[in-house]
C-alpha cells in the first residue's frame, strides 16, 4: 500500500513559472465567466455576438445569441479548469515556498489579458458587440480596456512585491 500523499499542503511549494501559468489560465477563465455572467446574463447588456441586438430580432436570433454565449462560457470554463489543473500539478511538485500573492497576481494578469484581448478584438476590430451598446458605447468599451490594463498592472505589481521563500525539505517522519 502506498504511503504517498497526493495533496499534502505541508510539502514544499512549486515552481514559480508553473504557479504563474496556472494563475494566468485561471484568471483568463474566471474573467471570461465573470464577463459572461455579469454582462451577458444578469445585466443583459450584450451577447458574444449580438444577433438579436436590433428591433427586428426573431426568436431564432435570440437562440443563436444563447448558443454563442454558451460556447463562450465553455471556453472560459475550460481555461478555468486548465488553471486549476495546472495549479494542482504545481502543488504536487517540490520547490521553493511561494506566497499566494504570486498565484493571485498572475490571476489578475490573466483576467486583464482576457479583457484587453476580448475588448480590442470584439469591441473595436470586429465590433460584434459593445460592453453597453448605445450613445456612450465607446466610453464603456474604453473603460473595459482600462480596467483590463489596471488588472494587468496590479497583478504584475502583486507578483513582483511577493516575498520569495527559501527552499525547504518535506518534514521528517
Amino acid at each position: 500500500m502506498s504511503t504517498a500523499r497526493p495533496f499534502a499542503t505541508d510539502l514544499p511549494t512549486r515552481t514559480p513559472r508553473a504557479v504563474k501559468t496556472a494563475g494566468v489560465l485561471f484568471g483568463m477563465g474566471a474573467g471570461g465567466l465573470i464577463d459572461g455572467i455579469l454582462f451577458h446574463q444578469l445585466l443583459q447588456w450584450h451577447h458574444l455576438i449580438c444577433f438579436s441586438c436590433h428591433p427586428e430580432a426573431t426568436i431564432d436570433d435570440v437562440r443563436r445569441n444563447i448558443f454563442a454565449d454558451g460556447l463562450f462560457s465553455v471556453v472560459a470554463f475550460g481555461l478555468t479548469v486548465a488553471g486549476v489543473t495546472r495549479l494542482w500539478s504545481a502543488l504536487r511538485t517540490g520547490g521553493e515556498l511561494l506566497p499566494g500573492r504570486v498565484f493571485w497576481g498572475a490571476a489578475a494578469v490573466g483576467w486583464g489579458v482576457f479583457n484587453l484581448v476580448e475588448g480590442v478584438i470584439d469591441h473595436h476590430l470586429l465590433q460584434i458587440h459593445h460592453v453597453r451598446p448605445g450613445p456612450d458605447q465607446t466610453a464603456w468599451d474604453l473603460a473595459f480596456l482600462a480596467f483590463g490594463g489596471l488588472l494587468v498592472l496590479g497583478g504584475l505589481r502583486l507578483m513582483r512585491e511577493a516575498p520569495r521563500g527559501a527552499p525547504v525539505r518535506p518534514p521528517a517522519r
